[in-house]
């Protein structure tokens, strides 16, 4: 699955149209709480713009719904302004995607200028993946870069049509998504074993294909969160107020009879009495499936989290996607926690899926000691569950 990157690519004098992943947080005042995002995207930047290509950047912000607020309310100026600043250059903006002043301003850029795309779903042709839409953004560029992996799993314009429309022309990733394949995929691939996932998260509906995918190719597959209880349920235990699909009972029946020893559940629970005061309520750890009415659980109980630590100290390669319970809410981010200490301290390979674990393994400060934190919640779900990514697969081979 290795690709053709950025860095490949004789870019001097050209003009180079990159898809990233610009999807910031913007408080009320349009202001960006979180840049994180636009520093990731730099070094693909860099590698275009300081060896004299134009760039022109394109992104989506938030999911405006045409109102007429929209366009103050998800507009990427803040982020062209932003990247100004980071690039310590100016970066010129434009007020439409395929438009008079986008053309206009394509055509003025020099060798090592940049220019970023007002937002793409202003256009309805990007989310229906329009063929017309994409072939205009196409006629901008002398070659397309993908570096926006949150999005490689969705068929938007920007992430299909636009390389398709550009074919015999360069079409590579950028470094994000070049990184994410490397150990997305390979790891999943080529594992070095043991090979452990970790899956947390509330529903059981949100990964079951994940769980299926992973049960045929893990030695272990460790169970937490919400979804958690509707596996006790599948068993006939006593769950409490918990959190737990019903639908989904003959399915957490059918993956624990799959799974066998490879699926392991929680062995204890930390359970509360008020999920709106974590910290004041009634608590009490007991064992998994004896939650007593009144009571639903937060966490995994500290027998689970040594247990689930032992498994995970003679992993060569962990995957984890989902918090192990309500780790917002001390004390029950205690089961989290534990499970990254124990991933970091661990000798392997440490993927985390983008979403809720990466914010946790960021907040709970182990960011730095696992191998990757990958950008994208939904597109590592997908890569995981063994799905083909058309955005990535049409991009030229290495």
């Amino acid at each position: 699955m290795a690709k053709k990157t950025i860095d490949q690519v004789d870019v001097a004098g050209k003009t180079v149209l990159m898809r990233v992943d610009f999807n910031v947080p913007l408080d009320e005042n349009q202001t960006i709480t979180d840049d994180r995002r636009i520093r990731m995207a730099l070094p693909s930047i860099k590698s275009v713009i300081d060896r004299g290509g134009k760039l022109i950047l394109m992104s989506h912000l938030g999911r405006p719904k045409g109102e007429p607020s929209d366009v103050e309310k998800f507009s990427l100026a803040p982020v062209a302004k932003r990247l100004g600043e980071l690039l310590g250059k100016t970066v010129a903006f434009s007020s439409d995607t395929v438009g008079a002043d986008a053309s206009a301003k394509a055509a003025a850029l020099t060798d090592g200028d940049v220019l970023v795309l007002e937002n793409l779903r202003f256009n309805e042709g990007e989310k229906k993946g329009d063929a017309e839409f994409a072939g205009k953004l196409a006629a901008m560029a002398d070659a397309y870069c993908n570096d926006a992996f949150g999005t490689c799993h969705r068929k938007d314009a920007s992430m299909v049509a636009v390389p398709e429309a550009m074919a015999g022309k360069p079409r590579v990733v950028g470094h994000l998504v070049a990184k994410e394949i490397q150990y997305l995929s390979d790891a999943i691939a080529n594992p070095e074993r043991p090979f452990v996932a970790i899956l947390g998260g509330a529903k059981v509906s949100d990964k079951i294909n994940v769980i299926n995918n992973l049960l045929g190719i893990c030695d272990s597959v460790l169970i937490g969160g919400a979804m958690a209880y509707t596996f006790s349920l599948a068993k006939g235990e006593a769950v409490g107020n918990s959190l737990v699909e019903k639908d989904k009972v003959d399915l957490a029946k059918e993956l624990i009879e799959k799974g066998g020893d490879k699926l392991v559940l929680p062995v204890d629970t930390h359970c509360g009495d008020d999920f709106g005061d974590p910290a004041g309520c009634n608590k009490e750890v007991v064992p998994a499936g004896a939650i007593k009415d009144g009571f639903e659980g937060m966490d995994i109980g500290p027998a689970t989290s040594a247990k689930y630590s032992e498994i995970l100290a003679s992993a060569k390669t962990i995957v984890w996607n989902g918090p192990m319970g309500v780790f917002e809410k001390p004390p029950f981010d205690a089961g989290t926690k534990a499970v990254a200490q124990a991933v970091a301290d661990s000798d392997s390979i440490s993927i985390i899926g983008g979403g809720d674990s990466a914010a946790a393994v960021d907040q709970l400060g182990f960011a730095d000691q696992v191998s990757h934190v990958s950008t994208g919640g939904g597109a590592s779900l997908a890569m995981l569950e063994g799905k083909a990514f058309a955005a990535v697969d049409l991009l030229d081979e290495a």
